[in-house]
């Protein structure tokens, strides 16, 4: 049985997309890359593809942060501080559990960023719920990117 993981989404088979990986033993993220090339302007962002999804257990989260050389070198953000992909976005029918990586540009020139880059880091951890919590009990995912509660 498959634990947590991630694989290549339909779309971008046969792409070159490279699956993520620690860098180091000791290296807590996994390094994301873009999957397509995408220029930011200045103060705009992008919706970044990585062509890949993330699969794990129903009480883990995969968290995504900007790689620290993004953030301060080229001047990018996440758009939303720390990304969470919850375990039932994986093979979601909207987009299959295609991990998107929203960049913001607070800087004064345009980036480009180039495919194959690296551009985030996804680390996997496991999550508590509180006393009395239904959320298991309702209906499924039914959409995509940020379709939680919608």
């Amino acid at each position: 049985m498959k634990q947590r993981g991630f694989e290549i989404v339909s779309a971008y088979a046969g792409a070159g997309v490279l699956l993520p990986e620690r860098k180091t033993g000791a290296s807590a993220g996994y390094d994301l890359a873009a999957a397509a090339a995408v220029e930011i302007a200045p103060q705009g962002f992008a919706m970044v593809p990585t062509g890949v999804k993330a699969y794990m257990q129903a009480d883990e989260v995969l968290l995504l942060y900007i790689r620290s050389s993004m953030a301060v070198k080229r001047q990018l953000m996440l758009m939303n501080g720390v990304a969470v992909i919850d375990a039932d976005y994986y093979g979601n029918a909207d987009n299959e559990g295609h991990i998107i990586v929203p960049l913001y540009n607070y800087g004064r020139e345009p980036v480009s960023i180039a495919a194959g880059e690296r551009i985030a880091q996804g680390i996997f951890t496991r999550y508590l719920a509180a006393d009395g919590d239904m959320a298991g009990c309702g209906r499924a995912r039914s959409g995509g990117f940020g379709s939680t509660g919608a």
